[in-house]
């Protein structure tokens, strides 16, 4: 159910954030340029968002109006979905340019989940963290602060304390709402740390929170460890029922960072 909530978030936002502005504001307000701008960009909507119309609209427009954020984002889109970086970033270094807090957490989350660009994404986020006073927010797809963004960047380049510090950091805020996945990240730090109790401790947070088959297998990893087979058999078993029951890590447009596999379930079981 959180899943499916998660993912209905990521419909939302996303198609918000690919609607067209209300132009007439910018009429309202003055601004002619943009206001003619922004009637051009509607004109995007008869094509298929890869076509070479859907992207002449759009040149138009940046044309006529070279310092307005929305059509270098529009134009990003298609090359985020080919998964051409390089095209996508100058794109997306323009709307950056021209509107900073809209499209800077946009941009981080990104090049986190999509590109796997993690050096480019801590300086995104460290730059946002200042522009916003720390309320960085949430990824496109509403399934991670930027905070735990950061710290699992962090990880990926081998910063394991300072990833575990942020994520502490963030939990301290009373409004935050622990995410579908934090624990399981924090207890796999501390697993790959040797700390096995203190993974323990959190993976089980995370079986209260939200049972799933990854935090049962990095539990049987971590009594593995502490040479506890019974429970490392228990929670092996209890990892593939979850996994089977289609209980596991999951987002529709890429893997998440700590995902495992059914074979890497059967091959534990096998084992021990």
């Amino acid at each position: 159910m959180k899943q499916l909530l998660t993912f209905s978030l990521f419909i939302c936002m996303f198609s918000g954030a690919m609607s067209q502005q209300n132009c007439y504001w910018f009429k309202h307000n003055g601004d002619m340029k943009r206001y003619e701008a922004c009637i051009e960009a509607e004109k995007a909507g008869a094509y298929y968002q890869f076509s070479k119309e859907y992207h002449e609209v759009y040149d138009r427009v940046i044309e006529m109006d070279p310092t307005w954020a929305v059509p270098y984002r529009a134009k990003s889109v298609s090359y985020l979905k080919a998964g051409d970086f390089i095209n996508w970033k100058k794109l997306m270094d323009k709307a950056v340019e021209y509107d900073t807090l809209s499209y800077l957490p946009y941009r981080a989350g990104c090049r986190f989940q999509f590109f796997r660009d993690y050096k480019g994404a801590i300086e995104d986020l460290l730059l946002l963290k200042k522009v916003t006073n720390n309320e960085m927010g949430y990824t496109p797809n509403g399934q991670y602060h930027l905070d735990i963004v950061l710290a699992l960047c962090y990880k990926a380049t081998g910063r394991s304390e300072e990833a575990i510090e942020v994520i502490f950091e963030r939990f301290k805020d009373d409004s935050y709402e622990v995410g579908i996945f934090d624990y399981i990240h924090l207890g796999v730090l501390y697993l790959e740390k040797g700390e096995y109790n203190k993974a323990i401790e959190y993976l089980k947070k995370q079986e209260k929170f939200n049972d799933l088959a990854e935090n049962r297998f990095y539990i049987a990893m971590a009594y593995k460890a502490l040479q506890q087979k019974g429970s490392c058999l228990q929670n092996l078993k209890a990892s593939k029922e979850l996994y089977q029951n289609n209980l596991k890590m999951h987002d529709p447009y890429q893997e998440p960072m700590d995902k495992i596999y059914l074979s890497t379930i059967e091959r534990g079981l096998s084992e021990n």
